[in-house]
């Protein structure tokens, strides 16, 4: 699929607080947290994380990425992942500050369309638990129009 780009320090803090980079072990406890597939590989090296196996739809590889680069320590990661039912792929869009998923999809779908952010809710569950906190920083997925 690629690679993703993440801004190393402002994803979810797998040891609470800590900066600590996560090992693959808990990266894969990080993607079956999140109902996602846990039986990819995974490989670090430093700030960048590689996956490997398969996924069901592209939908699911996206959430995988998004998973693994939401995470304090990731920059960027890599997907070799096998696709089983491939579909349109989403945009992903990193929040700035004074965002808000309103706003996120009256930019992408369009004026008058921000309702449509509950789309973006759906699209990024999991990992996003609470759509009123996203924060600057944190990659999320836009899936196409419909």
């Amino acid at each position: 699929m690629g690679l993703f780009s993440f801004i190393k320090d402002a994803g979810a803090k797998i040891f609470g607080g800590s900066a600590k980079a996560a090992t693959a072990d808990d990266l894969q406890k990080e993607l079956a947290g999140h109902g996602l597939p846990s039986d990819v590989n995974i490989q670090i090296d430093g700030d960048k994380v590689k996956v490997s196996g398969k996924a069901v739809s592209t939908e699911e590889a996206e959430k995988i990425i998004l998973a693994l680069g939401n995470t304090t320590g990731v920059a960027q990661v890599e997907s070799d992942l096998a696709v089983t039912k491939e579909a349109a792929a989403a945009v992903f869009y990193t929040v700035k500050k004074g965002d808000t998923l309103w706003k996120i999809a009256e930019d992408h779908y369009g004026k008058g369309q921000g309702a449509k952010y509950t789309e973006i809710v759906k699209a990024n569950t999991p990992p996003v638990k609470n759509p009123d906190l996203i924060q600057p920083g944190w990659v999320l997925r836009i899936p196409p129009k419909a």
